[in-house]
């Protein structure tokens, strides 16, 4: 069975039943352009066609040979910023519509949206979306908007549940990386992930979150960004103090996915982490992705078993597919 484990779905149902439900989310404007502002802040791009276009995401999977595709929503419209209780009726509607597509397309594995406004109710939605049969999560980096972190002591019930029922849960970076440098020359998508995601990885780390919750599966998207690379700076400021949690038995935790773009990086990752520990990914349908997932795992000094787990077997055990 060939999985990509990494991509994005915005159910073509989705968007009409927050104009039809209007009242129920007033902190919530949809833009002339087609994107969302939510609470007062900045709008968003506007939802793409790749992001809807089921019958073209089908045919591009029917090209690449991809069984299943594994599917979180679209990280600028998680509306974790919008006030609690507004948020919690946010998530609940984008899972309702993303289990409904996987329904009808049972080659999708739908990943539930969380209201991170407030850890408890993200863990009660979390328990609602086990029950319903999702296998994970996705979440962003910056819970509660710009500057927010994972390792936020008012969100230690999501990190329980997530522990207690063994759930996938797959970090994404988000758009505003936190530096505003990167808005120029594309660097928001070239750079400023992967900083984002380091940041965000290095706090949950040393917070010791990777291995406290260990039963909770927790995906590093993009590679783990810039992770296996500074390993050895992290050890080192972990050697000068020792109440923070152990990097190297972080990573030897955490799990990844294949989004590098560079077949040399890709075994530096396989050699640092284990190729037991990754998964073929695309980030469909971003441009920025690998929108031919297979080629880099082909390409890369794998054995055949290695290329079997990466592409596919590690994420059918993973999330018990």
């Amino acid at each position: 069975m060939i999985i990509d484990a990494h991509a994005h779905l915005v159910p073509p149902t989705l968007v009409d039943a927050i104009k039809a439900q209007a009242d129920r989310f007033p902190s919530v404007r949809i833009t002339p352009e087609g994107g969302f502002a939510f609470a007062g802040g900045k709008p968003t791009r506007p939802v793409s066609k790749g992001l809807s276009d089921i019958e073209g995401r089908l045919k591009w999977m029917d090209d690449n040979r991809i069984d299943l595709q594994v599917v979180g929503g679209w990280l600028d419209i998680f509306g974790n910023d919008l006030p609690v209780e507004e948020g919690i009726a946010w998530a609940r509607l984008y899972n309702e519509h993303l289990l409904d597509a996987a329904k009808a397309n049972p080659r999708f594995v739908p990943l539930c949206l969380v209201p991170l406004q407030d850890g408890a109710r993200a863990a009660e939605v979390l328990r609602e979306a086990h029950a319903q049969g999702f296998k994970g999560t996705m979440i962003g980096t910056q819970p509660k908007g710009k500057g927010g972190v994972l390792d936020d002591a008012s969100l230690t019930p999501f990190w329980e549940a997530a522990h207690e029922l063994e759930m996938g849960v797959a970090i994404h970076p988000v758009f505003e990386s936190g530096d505003d440098r990167v808005h120029d020359y594309g660097m928001a998508n070239a750079v400023g992930r992967i900083t984002d995601m380091l940041i965000t990885f290095s706090r949950l780390i040393y917070a010791g979150h990777v291995t406290r919750y260990n039963k909770a599966k927790i995906i590093a998207g993009i590679g783990g960004a810039a992770l296996p690379y500074v390993i050895g700076r992290l050890r080192r400021n972990y050697s000068l103090d020792k109440s923070l949690g152990d990097p190297d038995a972080a990573l030897a935790t955490l799990y990844y996915d294949t989004i590098v773009q560079d077949t040399r990086t890709l075994r530096y990752l396989a050699d640092i982490v284990g190729a037991d520990r990754i998964m073929m990914g695309s980030d469909m349908p971003f441009p920025i992705g690998d929108l031919e997932p297979k080629k880099i795992v082909a390409e890369t000094s794998f054995s055949e078993g290695e290329r079997a787990s990466i592409n596919g077997g590690l994420a059918q055990r993973l999330l018990g597919l």
